[in-house]
């Protein structure tokens, strides 16, 4: 209860306060190119229980292709690429933590086809939680899109070795969740969100 209060206080909070920004954000990507202002996109949320998570749209409308980002998609807006390297297209799920499909912190929500690789213990305790905006491998894989452009073969250097590990931290968030680690992490997003601003890699 206590977090999900927190949730709602900080989420609410952040929207009045980011509306000028998120006024401005709208305006890039529709004189940026033609489009919506918001991407949605089937997660697998709490439970196993699918949702439409928001983010800025970053892409060219109607772009298809891989599921995951590797360096320099072309399929990325050039306002896209700031929104992405500040990590500012995430603030719109601020909408998806009002809405209760999301938290502030919590394990990323997947697509279900990754979902579907997990293994089924893991699956079980990171879907017993609400997914976040944030969390510790969030941030630790910051640059996840240039490790997988080092990698002969992205989609398999996902799938074999960043997602589990990936999966591991956020079964570890889950055994020691509490109100102090949730803002202990938002701090740490938010040094990283004001490094990416800055042009550096952000915190660790």
């Amino acid at each position: 209860m206590a977090k999900r209060m927190f949730d709602l206080v900080v989420a609410g909070l952040g929207l009045l306060l980011l509306s000028p920004l998120f006024l401005l954000i709208a305006l890039a990507i529709k004189l940026d190119s033609p489009g919506p202002v918001f991407y949605r996109q089937e997660r697998v949320g709490r439970g196993g229980c699918p949702f439409r998570i928001h983010k800025f749209r970053t892409m060219r409308h109607g772009a298809a292709g891989a599921q995951i980002t590797v360096g320099a998609d072309a399929r990325i807006t050039r306002v896209g690429a700031l929104l992405r390297r500040a990590k500012l297209d995430e603030l719109a799920q601020l909408l998806d933590v009002l809405d209760g499909t999301m938290s502030l912190v919590g394990p990323r929500p997947e697509v279900p086809r990754y979902v579907a690789m997990y293994p089924p213990a893991l699956r079980d305790k990171v879907l017993s939680v609400r997914p976040g905006i944030t969390d510790i491998a969030s941030i630790e894989y910051r640059q996840e899109s240039e490790l997988l452009v080092r990698a002969a073969d992205p989609e398999r250097e996902y799938v074999e070795v960043i997602m589990p590990a990936k999966l591991k931290l956020a079964a570890a968030y889950v055994d020691q969740a509490s109100l102090a680690t949730d803002i202990r992490l938002i701090l740490r997003t938010l040094g990283a969100l004001f490094g990416g601003l800055f042009g550096g890699r952000g915190a660790a």
